[in-house]
């Protein structure tokens, strides 16, 4: 498929490109698990928590299902249900929201920082402070999202986390490679939660996640919550649980990307700095999180309104360049969370998801590919 002009789009994600890229490492990974057939929870498994954790400085790593059953592991583990209050940013993903409902609690809705898309500490202590006046639900737990790939604002989060005896996760599913004073992601809550869904910086052929934490007594129980709630042997059930585990499949693939990821990290932040160097004079490119470095899962863009960015899709679509929003619609705004919502206005993430573009970002992509999502940008 071509352009008008016979120009080959490009690929919003180019997992085939990748694919060919890493060639015989690859194929061996798959190769040895279909040769040893241990296709749950198999040694590929046990060898990717080890990095993992290793990579994040962390104790523990559990391989899971995925980004979402992560969460919902780790909530599990801490009663989270009926009457709790969950504190987690109105603009991200629909799962940080979800989990909470589907074990009876209730999602807080809290505005995020304007340049940053990150939660908003302001904001998050005058919605906890609504709720305690409110006295109908408990707050139990902040729920902080590393969202499109740079961290959260931790050192305020924990102090609030603190301060109100709140629970504090990560959601760091699409930011595992991200960095944050120096340390790599992964250690700045009680738990983490990570994502490898295809599209994320480490993203395998399928659904996978992890759960990353140095408590060790928290770990133990999110191995057993991943598998039917298991004791010390497969028929104890000690408690309820659920089908949560990672497919010896998804590990190798992982392990196989994980050799060359620092590698697909430097080139997602080389195209990131090429970005704001090409259009930091016709759009508002991505601030940085201080003392942080991105992973660089999404690069988005924001327009001064949603005109404008109709006008620039339809550009940038006619000149074969692919992009997406991120997110349409704020959770508070979503039809499965308004009756959930108290009606507090969030204004920033409203305005947000009125101006928001994301651009391509990947390691495939080319210089030449670079300078042509830059020139349709900027018209």
């Amino acid at each position: 498929m071509t352009t008008t002009d016979g120009v080959k789009p490009i690929a919003f994600l180019d997992l085939p490109a990748q694919q060919r890229r890493l060639g015989a490492p690859l194929k061996q990974r798959i190769d040895a698990v279909l040769e040893h057939c241990r296709f749950v929870l198999g040694p590929e498994v046990t060898e990717l928590e080890e990095k993992l954790a290793a990579w994040s400085g962390v104790g523990h790593c559990v391989g899971v299902s995925s980004g979402t059953d992560a969460l919902q592991i780790v909530m599990m583990g801490e009663n989270i249900g009926e009457g709790d209050a969950v504190f987690l940013p109105a603009f991200t993903y629909t799962a940080t929201a979800e989990v909470p409902l589907v074990l009876g609690a209730t999602p807080v809705f809290v505005d995020v920082d304007p340049d940053t898309f990150q939660i908003d500490p302001a904001n998050l202590r005058q919605r906890i402070e609504k709720v305690l006046q409110d006295g109908i639900l408990r707050p139990r737990a902040i729920v902080g999202v590393d969202l499109f790939g740079q961290p959260a604002p931790w050192d305020e989060l924990r102090a609030i986390a603190k301060e109100y005896d709140l629970f504090l996760l990560d959601d760091c599913a699409q930011s595992f490679g991200g960095a944050y004073h120096g340390r790599n992601l992964g250690a700045e809550a009680v738990a983490s939660t990570l994502s490898f869904f295809p599209s994320k910086p480490l993203g395998g052929y399928g659904d996978g996640g992890a759960i990353l934490t140095d408590d060790a007594d928290r770990a133990e129980l999110y191995r057993s919550l991943r598998t039917h709630g298991e004791g010390k042997t497969r028929y104890e059930v000690l408690r309820t649980g659920m089908n949560g585990r990672l497919d010896t499949l998804q590990a190798a693939v992982l392990l196989a990307k994980l050799d060359g990821f620092k590698e697909e990290l430097a080139r997602r932040d080389a195209i990131a700095q090429a970005y704001d160097a090409g259009l930091k004079d016709v759009v508002q490119v991505p601030a940085r999180v201080p003392d942080s470095q991105s992973a660089w899962a999404i690069y988005a863009i924001l327009f001064q309104n949603s005109e404008e960015r109709v006008t620039a899709q339809a550009r940038m679509k006619a000149a074969g360049v692919p992009s997406a929003i991120y997110y349409p619609l704020p959770l508070h705004h979503q039809p499965a969370y308004q009756p959930h919502h108290d009606g507090v206005a969030l204004p920033v993430s409203e305005s947000l998801s009125q101006r928001i573009l994301a651009l391509p970002i990947h390691p495939e992509l080319t210089d030449a590919e670079v300078a042509r999502v830059i020139a349709a940008v900027r018209g």
